[in-house]
């Protein structure tokens, strides 16, 4: 159980020295468009479902 226990602790350390953080990329506009899109699309959704509730 010993030997687990140390080779638990010890394998892991070369990977984790090895680990870059990953660097955010600048957003495009064609992200941001979609995004607009994507956010229209679920208030329309949420203003769908709000006169329908409203209805009953």
């Amino acid at each position: 159980m010993k030997r687990l226990l140390i080779l638990a602790t010890l394998i892991p350390a070369p990977a984790l020295a090895a680990f870059d953080r990953p660097i955010p990329q600048p957003q495009t506009d064609v992200a941001e468009f979609w995004f607009f899109v994507g956010s229209v699309a679920l208030i329309l959704a949420l203003v769908a479902v709000q006169m329908l509730v409203s209805r009953r």
